[in-house]
């Protein structure tokens, strides 16, 4: 009876050790497109690549480059948004390059030559420690106040639309929220425009405009909503912002598509879609270490 009691406890630890067993996955970066400047322009190319992956802790990134064309360096987030990289945190010149992750949280990336970060080649991602569904979030229902650019404000971005796009990036924007836009009076101003306007940067007929700052605009519907600037070279110069507000607090980073309906705000929002494949399942020695440690208790 004793032994069935036993063999009973070991059986429960078991199945409990392999709930816990991580499958461990190889993201490789951009997909076939690899690690590169985005083609045609696309500076949110790795951003939307990074919205449709899920990171687990001891995941492993894929850097596939031609050594001495590219390289791949890990950097501060303040260094991401500048695309500052003149004290990396790691560089790696040869590819292709695995990068391990070994601890939860942020991790930046930017490539270090020529003018490739502002052009598109930097990846921000996010790292989980367990692979299974997350709790969904509570929707927001309190409004908030947004300053645009934070502490750079709103003017021509020194690295162009990256900049709006990187600061909006999974910023959530609910009905009721307010945008300050914080600029000089007489050299900048701030102008709401259909999409179209928005991506042709022709601004002979605007929503709204606000030349006086700050300029607090309060976001009164859900949908699309897109700013620029009416001085001349500022929109075309990256001087651009484009979200999306939804209704519950819930929403999806902007896409880059441009097939939303015209007269919307700002840019339509697509849920993450697709996932990895996973490599064959990681036991490690803290896992053996336990179910060892739990066998010997009951056997001896």
């Amino acid at each position: 009876m004793a032994k069935i009691i036993r063999l009973a406890i070991l059986a429960v630890a078991l199945f409990a050790f392999l709930q816990t067993t991580v499958a461990v996955t190889t993201h490789v970066v951009g997909d076939s497109t690899g690690w590169t400047v985005p083609p045609n322009n696309d500076l949110p190319f790795y951003a939307v690549w990074a919205a449709k992956q899920t990171f687990i802790l001891g995941d492993i990134l894929l850097f596939n480059f031609t050594t001495g064309q590219e390289d791949v360096a890990r950097v501060t987030k303040e260094a991401f948004l500048i695309c500052n990289s003149t004290n990396p945190i790691s560089l790696i010149t040869t590819g292709p390059a695995n990068y391990s992750l070994n601890s939860t949280g942020e991790y930046y990336f930017i490539g270090t030559l020529n003018n490739n970060c502002a052009l598109g080649q930097r990846l921000a991602i996010n790292v989980t420690t367990s692979p299974g569904p997350t709790a969904s979030p509570v929707p927001r229902t309190i409004p908030e106040n947004y300053t645009v650019g934070d502490k750079m404000g709103w003017i021509v971005p020194p690295l162009g639309e990256i900049a709006y796009i990187t600061w909006a990036y999974n910023k959530t924007f609910i009905v009721g929220d307010t945008l300050v836009f914080n600029f000089l009076n007489k050299t900048d101003d701030v102008v709401s425009v259909t999409k179209e306007a928005y991506n042709s940067c022709n601004l002979s007929t605007s929503l709204a405009l606000y030349n006086n700052s700050p300029a607090y605009i309060t976001l009164k519907t859900t949908g699309e909503y897109f700013f620029t600037s009416t001085y001349q070279y500022h929109c075309a110069l990256g001087q651009k912002l484009a979200i999306n507000v939804t209704g519950s607090g819930t929403a999806y980073p902007p896409s880059s598509s441009a097939n939303s309906p015209s007269g919307s705000h700002g840019p339509t929002a697509s849920p993450p879609s697709g996932s990895t494949s996973a490599a064959p399942s990681r036991i490690s020695g803290g896992y053996l270490f336990g179910l060892l440690t739990i066998a010997m208790v009951v056997f001896y």
